[in-house]
């Protein structure tokens, strides 16, 4: 029993020193340093945190991050969205009547974007939508802190197309199938009458 309290008192002594002693170790700033350097981790004195946001890591160049999607650029092709594996974007198109612009590397754009919303809240930053991308409009940035208030303001809306405006494109959409169906039938009438 005696022994006992002894290894208790000595064992208790030993992590309190220890915790004292880095309590007065150093109150200097940790040095910045990537991890290719030939110190980075022979780095013992000093504090073991950075001061944030004062003192930032450097960001790698490879680096998975915040996504960013360039509306220009974009096809709406919907492949990002379907190589997601936690469906975190959600993509809605409208068919233009006409062909309506082309992206910085010549590729034809015919469908518009209604919706195009990240919620980079499910988001796992595993980059497959950037490498799916045929226009390479959808890339992650360096940027790393996003911190919101509110979960929702985590949900990123880059389409800026209004409500009013997505029903008048769907409506000239539908206008043009309708005038494209009628010519057909008219087509086909006019065959089966001179048969």
């Amino acid at each position: 029993m005696f022994k006992r309290l002894i290894n208790g008192f000595t064992t208790a002594w030993k992590g309190l020193s220890l915790t004292v002693k880095h309590l007065f170790a150093s109150n200097a700033d940790r040095k910045i340093t990537t991890v290719s350097d030939d110190n980075y981790f022979k780095q013992l004195e000093g504090t073991n945190t950075i001061q944030y946001p004062k003192q930032q890591l450097p960001v790698p160049e490879v680096g998975r991050y915040q996504l960013d999607v360039e509306m220009d650029d974009c096809i709406v092709c919907d492949l990002c969205a379907k190589v997601c594996p936690v469906n975190c974007i959600d993509i809605e198109s409208i068919k233009a009547t006409e062909a309506i612009g082309q992206t910085s590397d010549g590729t034809t754009k015919r469908l518009y974007a209604a919706k195009f919303d990240i919620d980079m809240a499910k988001c796992m930053y595993c980059g497959l939508c950037t490498i799916v991308c045929p226009t390479e409009c959808i890339v992650m940035t360096n940027q790393y802190d996003k911190t919101v208030f509110q979960l929702s303001d985590l949900t990123y809306q880059f389409s800026d197309m209004p409500p009013e405006v997505a029903a008048e494109k769907r409506a000239l959409f539908e206008q043009q199938q309708a005038e494209k169906q009628a010519a057909k039938l008219a087509a086909m009438q006019k065959k089966e009458g001179e048969a």
